[in-house]
């Protein structure tokens, strides 16, 4: 008679998914409790500050993620990583030790974002705890994926919504002479015959901006192997950025100064960020083809590789 003996793995006795996943729960669980008021103050900021809205699609994003890589993510779960583990736990406790510090200390507005960060990292050390170094490898993209849950600070949004100013203030120039109209530029003020607009900070395109930006980092992830081909369309992603805010900035501009300067303050104006959001879609759609040719099919290699 034999007896059936468990088998280990080369790296050792594998974690059970199920307890895996149980012991996540609880760690995840516990963070929440630790740092519970962090969390309010996200969602707060996420349902309410129009520059964080895609903040709670993130979240999705990652679960998402995990569901369709879950067969090479979790193929090979081990038992807890305790050096990534305690690595990541003391980055945790440093972000949230700065965070208290900036709330308690400076009432800063920016101790959110050390706060997030700090809870991403325990996220993550609950991933090395509960299914090991392998899981943490292979899951890598949509773990760390979830740092874009972190409000970027003060000194950091100025700085990019500046960039996208005087960006989008140089694409709308180029786009005014194409069109021949006579435009005088002041900065970041164009007079126009009739009308005269400012490419304000509320004119910057960010949340769109940074909803392009998502979407450039997940089709690289999974259209393209390379690593240099995925900075590429990354790259262009953030050029584009810059580009459709300018084309919406030039079209409202033009159509208020010749058909009615109802246009900068109309629907279009107000809701059609959706439309250049598309715009800018269609502009990427020539630089995804254009690194596609040659790129092999790989993800049905990918899925059946090894770990």
């Amino acid at each position: 008679m034999s007896t059936a003996v468990p088998q280990a793995s080369v790296s050792g006795e594998p974690a059970s998914l199920k307890a895996g996943w149980l012991r996540l729960a609880v760690w995840l669980a516990a963070v929440a409790a630790l740092f519970f008021k962090p969390l309010a103050a996200l969602t707060h900021y996420a349902l309410t500050d129009e520059n964080g809205s895609y903040v709670i699609l993130i979240p999705l994003i990652v679960a998402w993620l995990f569901y369709t890589e879950r067969k090479q993510i979790f193929a090979r779960p081990t038992s807890a990583d305790f050096p990534s583990v305690a690595a990541l736990g003391a980055g945790s406790l440093a972000f949230a030790a700065i965070g208290y510090y900036a709330s308690a200390r400076l009432q800063s507005p920016d101790a959110l974002t050390y706060f997030t960060i700090a809870i991403v990292l325990a996220c993550i050390a609950g991933f090395a705890f509960a299914f090991g170094r392998n899981v943490i490898r292979q899951g890598a993209f949509p773990l760390w994926f979830l740092l874009l849950i972190t409000p970027l600070p003060s000194f950091l949004l100025d700085r990019v919504v500046a960039w996208l100013q005087h960006g989008s203030a140089d694409i709308s120039a180029a786009l005014f002479n194409l069109s021949g109209a006579p435009v005088l530029r002041e900065g970041l003020v164009f007079h126009l015959s009739t009308v005269s607009i400012e490419v304000a900070p509320e004119c910057s395109g960010i949340r769109s901006s940074i909803a392009l930006l998502i979407l450039a980092l997940l089709v690289a992830r999974f259209a393209f192997r390379p690593i240099w081909k995925r900075v590429v369309f990354i790259a262009a992603g953030l050029l584009m950025m810059i580009i459709k805010n300018g084309v919406r900035i030039a079209t409202l501009s033009l159509l208020a100064n010749y058909v009615d300067p109802g246009f900068l303050y109309g629907r279009l104006h107000r809701q059609g960020g959706v439309v250049f959001f598309l715009i800018g879609l269609a502009l990427l759609i020539p630089v995804y083809w254009l690194l596609k040719r040659g790129e092999k099919n790989t993800q049905p290699e990918l899925a059946a590789k090894p770990s």
